[in-house]
This record gives C-alpha cells, structure tokens and sequence, in this order.
C-alpha cells in the first residue's frame, strides 16, 4: 500500500502569496510604479530645494544669527572689538526706535494707495483688452507692457526728472497755466512714488491677468451674452470671478514688492528733503548697515520686515480661502 504525504504550507502563507500570483504581482507592480513616481518627483523638485536652501533659508538664517550678536569694545572703547551675544536687545532697539515704526506706516500708507490702483487698474484694462473694444490689441499689451522692461533704477530716474523744478516740462507746462505743484512736497511724495510704481508694473500685471482671462471658457460668455448680460455686467461678474485666483496672486506678490520699497525714495531723496534715509524699512536696513555699521539692528530689522511680510502674506491667503469657502456652500 502506497502512502501520499501531504506538501506541509507554512504557517501564515497562502496559495494567494505565492509567486507567480497575479494579486501579489500588481501589488509588486503599483509599489515599483509609485517608487519611480518619488524618485522622478524628487529628481525634479531638487532644483527648487537647492535654490531654497540658497537663496531664502541660508540668508534668512544668517541674519537671524546676526541679530542676537554685536561688536563691541570693552574699556570704555579703547579694547580690542569683540563679538558678545546680545539676545534681543537688537530686536528691542528697533522696536522702539520711532523712526523704523514711521516707516512701516509710511509703508502701510503706500501699501493702501498703491495695491488697489495696481490690482483693480491692471484688471481693468486686461478687461478692456479681452472685451475686443480696443484695436490693434498686441500693440496695445507691447505698448502697456514696455514700461515694465525698462529697470526700476532708470525709471526712478526718468521720473525724477520729470518730478525736479526748474528742468521738468510737466512743472512747467503746469506753470504756463497758473498752477503750481510740488511732486515731491510733504502731501504729495508717497504719491508720486505710487505713481512710478504703477508706470513701472501695471502693464506685467495686465498680462497677467490677460492670460487668465483667455483661459475662461468662450460657452460660459456666451450664455452670459445670450441671457441678456451687458458688456459691464460679463465683465464683473461673468469674468472677473472666474479669474480670482489670479487677482489672489498678483494681490500677494504686489503687496511683498511694495513692502520692500526702496529704489524709488532712496533716489526721490536726492531732490526731496521729505525723504529722509530711514524713510521706509529697507531704506532704515540699508542706513543701518551701511552708513550705521550696526549689521546686528540691520539684521533684526530684517528679520521684522520678513515676519511682517509673512504674516500678511498669510493673512491675505486665508482671507480669501475663507471667501472660496463660504461661496462654496
């Protein structure tokens, strides 16, 4: 009599773990699918990395060491200079300081005039554009455009000539009628600063908003056309909401732009004794850095400017997820 012994499976295996089952294949398949997905996810994202690490976070960490540290020189100045840790008395000077806190007024004031006459001017005219109501449309976006191409230092430049009595024709034509204005007075310099500002930038953030507004579908107009909208009407509330995003972005990047505002009062203070070196924060960084030699209030400045930026940068972010939110219900 033949005797059959039975093939012995090992504890916690199953015919469906076997090799050459299709199961663990596809398994072995989506693991070796999302493992080449990280790896080329990575490949790609290390050029960002590197110039974050670069460019943002290895500054940003310099000047916070900066600021906890400062020179000094014992025996009532006469020893030799040291570097001594100073923890945040930095961060209290500048704090207290009158003339850091006018320029983040002098800042929030700009900010004020300057972001809403950017934003509603830029989408105002890449409406315009859009709508088909203005001929010859690429000249036009060049025409708009082109001020954006010519340096930030050589327009504050071109405008200080225009803004300076006794050269510019503008003052002058003005005088001709019996009116006279001081561009650069005491009521009117952080005007004629959002002034440059908007000549400089207002064309970028039109095509901006241009190329998203060709990216609203043709069908959507066309049922607002067809159910008796005006031209207006498409405009604000066919277009514009659907182009949202957008106005989200150019809102955020035009608002840090205008927080770092330097070039323009730093060369209007030339011909303007209402602009003096610590007129804005990046002019009282640069004044403490390099007229001062006190990199340590230069850094701590620096590092209150970046924590303000963030915040309202932030600030504006959730303020609008908050409006998508509530639409949404």
């Amino acid at each position: 009599m033949t005797t059959t012994t039975p093939t012995r499976v090992p504890a916690g295996a199953s015919r469906a773990g076997a090799p050459d089952d299709p199961a663990t294949d596809g398994r072995r398949a989506r693991r070796a699918a999302r493992r080449r997905q990280v790896t080329a996810a990575g490949v790609l994202m290390t050029p960002f990395f590197a110039l974050l690490v670069t460019v943002f976070l290895i500054p940003v960490g310099t000047a916070v060491y900066l600021s906890f540290f400062s020179d000094d020189q014992p025996g009532l100045g006469f020893g030799p200079e040291r570097t001594v840790f100073v923890g945040l008395r930095s961060y209290a000077a500048v704090l207290t300081d009158p003339t850091f806190l006018g320029g983040l007024g002098t800042v929030a004031l700009y900010c004020l005039i300057y972001l809403p006459l950017m934003v509603v001017g830029a989408l105002a005219l890449a409406l315009l554009l859009d709508s088909g109501v203005v001929r010859l449309r690429a000249f036009a976006q060049l025409g708009l455009f082109l001020p954006h191409a010519v340096p930030g230092l050589i327009a504050a430049l071109i405008w200080l000539y225009l803004y300076t009595p006794g050269i510019s024709p503008v003052i002058e034509l003005f005088a001709q009628g019996d009116i006279t204005i001081d561009f650069l007075g005491v009521h009117t310099v952080i005007p004629s600063i959002v002034n440059i500002a908007l000549w400089s930038n207002l064309g970028y953030n039109m095509v901006v908003f241009y190329a998203a507004l060709q990216a609203v579908p043709r069908e959507v107009i066309e049922a607002s056309v067809v159910d008796g909208a005006g031209p207006v009407r498409t405009a604000l509330q066919v277009k514009t909401p659907l182009v949202r995003a957008s106005i989200v972005m150019v809102s955020i990047f035009t608002l840090i732009w205008a927080l770092q505002l330097f070039t323009e009062p730093m060369l209007l203070s030339q011909s303007s004794p209402m602009i003096n070196s610590r007129f804005s924060p990046s002019m009282y960084i640069y004044d403490a850095a390099f007229t001062r030699n006190n990199y340590s209030l230069a850094a701590a400045a620096s590092v209150v400017l970046l924590v303000c930026t963030i915040a309202l940068s932030y600030g504006v972010t959730r303020f609008t997820s908050r409006a998508d939110a509530e639409e949404a219900r």
